[in-house]
C-alpha cells in the first residue's frame, strides 16, 4: 500500500476514507458531474471546472457535500493556460491533489474534413488536447515524487471514435481523442516510477447533453439499438470505470485503454 493508499484508509472526521482531493475538469455536466459525486462518495474532495452554467455546477457540489466531500466549482476554460492555473490553485486550497480526470471536452456540428473551418480544428484541438496536457502537467507537479509529491492517478476520457474515426460526423473529435490515447500510453511510461498511475476511459455512445450541443440531441436514442448490447451507455457506467481506474485496487494499471462501449 503507498503513503497516500494509507492516509486515505486512515479516514476523517467525517467518518469517511481521506484519499485526497481529485479535480475534474468539465465537471459541471454528464459524466463529468457523476465521477465528481462518486469521487466524494468515495473520499476526494472534488475541485469541478465548469465552462458556463454556475447552476448546474452549483447542483453537483451540492450532491458532493451531501455524499460526505467537501467542494468548489471553479469557471474557466481548459485550453487557457491561465485559467488552469486558477483551477489547481483553487484545489491546492482543499488539501494534496490525488486524481485528475480529465473529462473536459467538445464536440461541433456534423461535418466533412473538407467543410471543417481552421477555427473550428483550432477550438477542437485547444480543449480535447490542450487543455488536458495543461491539467495533466498541473497534476504531476503536484502529485510526482519527483516534486515531493505522494503519487496519485490520472484519468483521461477518450472516446471509442478514436478508434473508429467519426467519418462524416466528426473527424476533427476523432483525432482529438486519438491524440488523448497516445498521450495516456506516453504519460504513463513517464511518470510510473513516480507514483502516478495514467489510464483513459473511453465511452461509447452515451446518453448525455454533448449531443444536443454537436447539434444532435437524439443521438443516443437512434444509435442506440445498433449497438451490440442493444442500447445507449449512461453517465454514471463510465463513471464507474473511471473511479476504478482511481481506487488502490487499480493499483497494477497504467498506461490502459478501456472502452465503455457496449461492444461498439
Amino acid at each position: 500500500m503507498s503513503e497516500t493508499e494509507a492516509e486515505g484508509a486512515a479516514g476523517d472526521s467525517r467518518g469517511r476514507a481521506n484519499r485526497g482531493v481529485a479535480v475534474v475538469t468539465g465537471g459541471g455536466r454528464g459524466i463529468g458531474a457523476v465521477t465528481a459525486v462518486e469521487l466524494a462518495r468515495y473520499g476526494w474532495d472534488v475541485c469541478l471546472s465548469y465552462r458556463a452554467d454556475e447552476e448546474a455546477a452549483a447542483g453537483v457540489l451540492a450532491a458532493c457535500e451531501e455524499a460526505g466531500g467537501r467542494g468548489v466549482a471553479v469557471r474557466g476554460d481548459v485550453a487557457s493556460a491561465d485559467d488552469v492555473t486558477a483551477l489547481f490553485a483553487a484545489a491546492d486550497q482543499l488539501g494534496p491533489l490525488t486524481v485528475l480526470v480529465n473529462n473536459a471536452g467538445i464536440v461541433d456540428r456534423r461535418a466533412r474534413v473538407d467543410e471543417m473551418s481552421p477555427e473550428r480544428v483550432e477550438r477542437m484541438l485547444a480543449v480535447n488536447v490542450i487543455g488536458s496536457f495543461l491539467c495533466a502537467g498541473a497534476a504531476v507537479r503536484r502529485m510526482s515524487t519527483k516534486y515531493g509529491g505522494r503519487g496519485g492517478a490520472i484519468v483521461n476520457v477518450s472516446s471509442v471514435a478514436a478508434r473508429l474515426g467519426g467519418a462524416g460526423q466528426y473527424v476533427d473529435y476523432a483525432a482529438s481523442k486519438g491524440a488523448i490515447d497516445t498521450m495516456t500510453i506516453g504519460l504513463a511510461r513517464e511518470v510510473a516510477a513516480e507514483g502516478i498511475r495514467v489510464n483513459a476511459v473511453r465511452p461509447g455512445v452515451i446518453d448525455t447533453e454533448i449531443h444536443a450541443s454537436g447539434g444532435q440531441p437524439d443521438r443516443a436514442a437512434q444509435l442506440g439499438p445498433l449497438i451490440p448490447v442493444g442500447r445507449a451507455g449512461t453517465a454514471a457506467e463510465v463513471a464507474a470505470a473511471i473511479l476504478w481506474f482511481c481506487l488502490p485496487e487499480a493499483s497494477y494499471a497504467t498506461g490502459a485503454l478501456l472502452d465503455v462501449s457496449g461492444g461498439r
